[in-house]
């Protein structure tokens, strides 16, 4: 039997979360020694984390955070809504916001990069992984600039972290309205700001869309522009915020209540999990 002692078993646990006997085997076949033990363990664990590699991840919760101009919005990934709400996994996507945002980082690719823990956002994942025995990502991250924020984090489950995160940059006063249209923005799924803002080839493939639809439905030569470009403002209202309808009001549109607010939007960003 292995000289360790019931402190050190204990040590081990609190050091990498692991159970009782996959940390008790670990000492026995590190003759007592907790830092091979410890060793032992994340090489268990990365070997693990390499067999999950092709797993799927669709589970997860969103996070975010301001600091100066900009802010972060994270979505980190599980696979499973169990691992998900666990108390390890949200104070892992919380480190990984916070080290995220320390750096600077505006991309996924950054964000790995950034150190965390002694090491990188990378191991900091990587080793959570081993512990909580699933595959764990960095989905996706996006940075908005502004003189202030709006940050709203919605939960689809009572027992479940957030799945739909939306964070806006704006300027003005009026906190509750620019809460207010993030709420907005969550149930709308907007992907650009405003109609200027869609990409060109997106406008002509629409056009060309609703043109070959009129043309289709018999309408007479002379009325298709005008019902040309009224599809094409239907589908604005689709993809620009400022050119949607207000959720909690749909006799305005979302820019008449910016205006009205004295509030203009810098940007924003919109994930939900899985999706």
């Amino acid at each position: 039997m292995a000289d360790f002692s019931l402190a050190d078993l204990k040590t081990l646990r609190e050091r990498l979360g692991t159970g009782m006997v996959d940390s008790k085997n670990a000492l026995v076949e590190a003759g007592g020694d907790l830092e091979k033990a410890t060793e032992i363990l994340r090489l268990k664990g990365a070997k693990s984390n390499a067999k999950r590699a092709d797993r799927s991840t669709s589970e997860g919760l969103v996070a975010a955070k301001e600091s100066g101009n900009t802010a972060t919005l994270i979505e980190l990934a599980s696979e499973t809504d169990f691992v998900a709400k666990n108390d390890k996994f949200v104070a892992l996507a919380d480190a990984v916001l916070d080290a995220a945002v320390a750096a600077g980082a505006t991309s996924v690719e950054e964000a790995l990069a950034a150190p965390a823990a002694g090491g990188t956002v990378a191991d900091l994942i990587s080793n959570e992984a081993a512990i909580l025995g699933e595959k764990l990502e960095l989905r996706r991250l996006a940075v908005v600039t502004g003189d202030a924020f709006a940050i709203y984090l919605h939960k689809t489950s009572k027992d479940l972290p957030p799945q739909v995160g939306v964070v806006v940059g704006y300027t003005g006063a009026d906190a509750d309205t620019a809460r207010s249209i993030a709420q907005h923005i969550s149930f709308a799924n907007p992907e650009f700001l405003a109609r200027e803002d869609v990409p060109a080839e997106a406008v002509e493939n629409e056009r060309r869309i609703v043109e070959e639809i009129s043309r289709g439905e018999g309408k007479p030569e002379a009325a298709l522009p005008k019902i040309i470009e009224g599809r094409l403002g239907a589908y604005y209202k689709q993809v620009a915020l400022l050119e949607q309808d207000y959720a909690k009001d749909n006799k305005q549109q979302v820019k008449k209540v910016l205006a009205d607010a004295g509030i203009t939007v810098s940007g924003f960003a919109r994930f939900k999990v899985g999706a």
